[in-house]
């Protein structure tokens, strides 16, 4: 059985003392409180990369802060300076690349690295309640699968593979809108998916679901989480 762990914490473990004073980037941050995180546990600056609309407006919604900035751009195409960053974290965002631009952005992630410097990537694996949950709107079992070839084919990049763990995350959310925006946001295609199928999608969202001491639905969620560390003589 897999061990019960929070994404975050996972990084932040990891990550030890080479997050503090460390110059992040977010590919594919989302609403951007990954980024904002980051530097609230001592980085020195966080960079999010995101090109959905309604994540970018989210995360500029956001307060400022100062270390975080969140610019418009694809994992493909960083809109970095060569060696610029010391940590390029991908959450739940390489599958979202085009498969055929996966080992491209993980060559810009090693493009924008330090020697030295490190890919934290963490993956949803297919399988558990929350893919079961999601597979109806997005079956992404492939693209997963992609993703982790992508990773593991990454050493012709400039990366090597230092170290891997695979533990299962508990997502946690207050009700089935929550899940709905939580799964458009990211890809808006998936408003008609919505729509079609709305009414099998709340008896599943119920039937899946466990709930935790605060009254919120919990869906396990199985990941992998891959540290890469870019070769110094790349």
């Amino acid at each position: 059985m897999r061990h019960i762990s929070n994404h975050r914490m996972v990084l932040e473990t990891l990550a030890e003392h080479r997050l503090v004073g460390a110059r992040v980037v977010d590919v594919g941050c989302g609403d951007g409180r990954l980024a904002r995180s980051l530097v609230e546990h001592g980085a020195a600056s966080a960079v999010g990369i995101e090109c959905s609309p309604r994540q970018l407006a989210k995360a500029r919604a956001l307060p400022a802060m100062d270390g975080v900035t969140v610019v418009e751009g694809v994992g493909q195409a960083l809109p970095l300076a060569d060696g610029t960053a010391d940590i390029a974290v991908f959450f739940n965002s390489l599958h979202h690349i085009p498969a055929a631009n996966m080992a491209t952005a993980l060559g810009e992630a090693a493009r924008v690295l330090v020697p030295g410097g490190l890919v934290y990537a963490c993956e949803p694996i297919a399988e558990g309640a929350f893919y079961d949950l999601c597979r109806p709107v997005d079956d992404e079992a492939e693209v997963r699968r992609l993703a982790q070839e992508a990773l593991h084919s990454a050493a012709g990049l400039g990366l090597t593979v230092e170290r891997e763990e695979v533990y299962c995350h508990p997502v946690r959310m207050a009700d089935f809108e929550t899940f709905r925006d939580r799964l458009v946001s990211a890809n808006a295609e998936r408003d008609e998916a919505f729509g079609r199928l709305s009414t099998e999608l709340r008896a599943s969202f119920e039937l899946l679901a466990g709930r935790d001491p605060t009254g919120a639905y919990t869906f396990d969620q199985p990941a992998r989480m891959t540290l890469l560390r870019r070769v110094l003589n790349r």
